[in-house]
């Protein structure tokens, strides 16, 4: 690629704005974690960690060291005085692609932000969004920062007066929400779904089956129309019941779910 660029307003040497060439902003080639952060430590760090690693060596990045992510974490919530929030943790390609002239070889970057929770709606309404999820995708389960048709889900599902969508399959089996894993209680057996559906492999998701009896189903949305109660997740929500699935008002629900994670 030509070695001058144009970025904010003016025109650089690449030197100056690497960012402008990098595969990770115009490829989205890069990985993250969002972690909830208690009592300024992060909570289920290990698990976090871990997924973190597993997805940048699947998109061919070589992991930052366990230690040094958790020193950097540690210094920069200091910095902001994080007693309750959340901190999201992004392994970025600052390298060039081929397509543009480089040399192809990866160089992550660490990049890490704080910041208070989102904002949660007192009740839970969960409908059914548009956009399937490819469960042969090569991103398919991998929390990567192509992140955009999950962005797209839920606002589309905001724009609808929802909370959340439930994202089905190419075969029309139930994956996740757009930004959450996603539990029902049938006959008051807890379920959720398996991981070949495309399914993202949540730390909550995790710590559920870790705790408690759980089966990991290929299901249809028939599962979530006749379930008795149904649980939406993630390190930012927690763990939260739905008031309202599709219009259908479901029970309050009192499972030993809920006692994993303060509401």
């Amino acid at each position: 690629m030509h070695s001058n660029v144009y970025a904010n307003g003016k025109i650089l040497v690449l030197a100056e704005a690497p960012l402008a060439s990098s595969a990770g902003v115009l490829y989205g080639k890069g990985v993250f974690t969002t972690v909830r952060i208690e009592g300024g430590r992060p909570f289920l760090f290990e698990k976090h960690l871990r997924r973190l690693r597993e997805n940048a060596l699947a998109v061919g990045l070589a992991p930052t060291e366990d230690a040094a992510i958790e020193s950097e974490l540690q210094e920069l919530v200091a910095a902001n005085a994080v007693a309750s929030g959340r901190a999201r943790i992004t392994l970025l390609d600052a390298g060039v692609s081929t397509i543009w002239g480089g040399s192809g070889e990866p160089a992550s970057e660490l990049h890490i932000i704080t910041g208070n929770f989102r904002p949660v709606p007192r009740e839970t309404k969960l409908g059914v969004s548009p956009f399937a999820v490819n469960s042969a995708s090569p991103l398919a389960g991998i929390k990567s920062c192509n992140y955009l048709e999950n962005l797209l889900a839920a606002e589309e599902a905001r724009g609808r007066g929802l909370s959340e969508a439930v994202r089905l399959n190419e075969s029309g089996e139930v994956v996740s929400g757009a930004m959450s894993n996603i539990f029902w209680l049938r006959e008051g057996e807890l379920f959720t779904p398996s991981l070949q559906t495309g399914c993202l492999p949540g730390t909550v998701r995790e710590l559920i089956i870790e705790k408690l009896e759980c089966r990991e189903v290929v299901a249809g949305i028939g599962e979530l129309e006749s379930a008795e109660a149904i649980f939406i997740t993630s390190s930012g929500i927690g763990i939260r019941p739905v008031a309202e699935f599709a219009g259908r008002r479901l029970a309050a629900a009192n499972h030993p779910v809920l006692e994993l994670w303060p509401l």
